[in-house]
């Protein structure tokens, strides 16, 4: 089949190796987040707005080339490719999809040069799967919004420079009071905690959020009160972004693996002709193949709105998840004592590869989705 995104694939892979892959394993010993400049690369080179609209900026070009480029860059740099992850399937999706005219000419522009960054805020410390248990608040005092609580688990935490807050907007019950604003970093009262100290993500900061009484415009509310499952829809576009960085975890871990085992020899031989070992690698093959479908499939149901569909993105999310923990703990074995060393970078992918099974939305509650998709019914975890 031909690959309708080869060239862009090509010059994503390019960068990746030339670029990305000599500072990868520093950022990740020293847990530094990736250079500003380099950021500014990546939007100069078009990067960071592939699946936005062009009259912001953007490409306007269809979210699989945006997860052609987050892949070829994760295989050897997650700090790096999760700045293309962020503009093209994070937060900023939602301003695409959800903000007025106004909002997306105030705020697109800038992320896609890659002049500023922006994070969601949505986990809390009592609620973390159970999003809708979210506390914090943003109330409508003197013709501004005061925001109270507080933010946990946040990636890019106290690096971005905006964030878009999930929030309660009114005191409805449950989602129905949630919707989503927009706060800039250096707000008076807004505050962070101590960067996380993550078994991964080690290039890519996390901290948690502080708000005490924080005002902002009312004309910065992103999403009002009631739009929760608005919220959420626009959110499986982040999922397929964390689906294709597992995906390039499994990938990577594979294609080491492939490479050494007809490098290295034991008894005399090549270890790829050990039937032992060549199971191992079919093993290897299948979830690596298997994921990628589910993650295509999952893509290619997105409808004219650019949405996909959920059922499709949980399935892919939670196999491509699995997928990465599982590959890349045969690669590490297959490749024996080297594979636990830092100098084969395997363990460096197992680790990350743990973090975003647990980003966007756990294992456990895709397949909870899964279930409540394909019976079409809603299950109150509560009672």
């Amino acid at each position: 089949m031909t690959d309708q995104y080869a060239e862009i694939r090509q010059l994503a892979a390019q960068v990746a190796r030339e670029v990305y892959e000599p500072m990868a394993e520093s950022l990740d010993v020293n847990r530094t987040p990736l250079p500003k400049d380099e950021r500014r690369r990546l939007g100069d080179l078009g990067f960071l707005g592939i699946a936005h609209p062009e009259k912001y900026g953007g490409s306007g070009a269809p979210l699989e080339e945006a997860l052609v480029v987050i892949e070829e860059i994760a295989k050897v740099c997650r700090p790096a490719a999760f700045q293309v992850f962020e503009a093209n399937t994070g937060p900023a999706q939602v301003i695409t999809h959800l903000a007025s005219e106004e909002q997306r000419e105030r705020w697109l522009p800038d992320i896609i040069s890659g002049e500023k960054t922006m994070a969601v805020g949505i986990s809390e410390p009592d609620a973390g799967s159970a999003a809708t248990d979210m506390r914090t608040t943003a109330k409508e005092v003197g013709g501004k919004l005061v925001i109270n609580g507080s933010k946990r688990w946040i990636s890019n935490g106290g690096e971005a420079d905006q964030y878009l807050l999930y929030c309660r907007l009114s005191d409805a019950p449950g989602g129905k009071g949630i919707g989503a604003v927009v706060v800039e970093k250096g707000t008076p009262g807004f505050s962070f905690g101590a960067s996380e100290r993550l078994m991964g993500f080690r290039g890519i900061p996390s901290a948690d959020l502080y708000f005490d009484n924080v005002e902002v415009p009312l004309e910065d509310v992103v999403v009002p009160a009631g739009s929760f499952g608005k919220l959420f829809g626009v959110f499986s576009i982040e999922r397929m972004g964390n689906t294709t960085m597992s995906l390039a975890i499994g990938q990577a871990a594979l294609d080491k693996t492939l490479q050494y085992v007809q490098e290295r020899e034991q008894f005399g031989k090549p270890l790829i002709d050990f039937q032992s070992i060549q199971v191992m690698l079919a093993d290897m093959v299948l979830q690596v193949e298997a994921a990628r479908l589910l993650r295509d499939r999952a893509a290619a149901s997105a409808t004219e709105t650019g949405i996909p569909d959920p059922l499709q993105v949980s399935l892919a999310k939670c196999t491509a998840n699995e997928m990465a923990k599982r590959v890349t703990d045969l690669a590490m074995q297959i490749h024996g004592g080297n594979g636990y060393t830092e100098e084969y970078g395997l363990e460096r992918l197992h680790r990350d590869a743990h973090g975003w099974a647990i980003a966007g939305g756990t294992p456990t509650m895709q397949r909870i989705r899964i279930v409540s998709e394909v019976t079409g019914r809603k299950f109150d975890q509560r009672r």
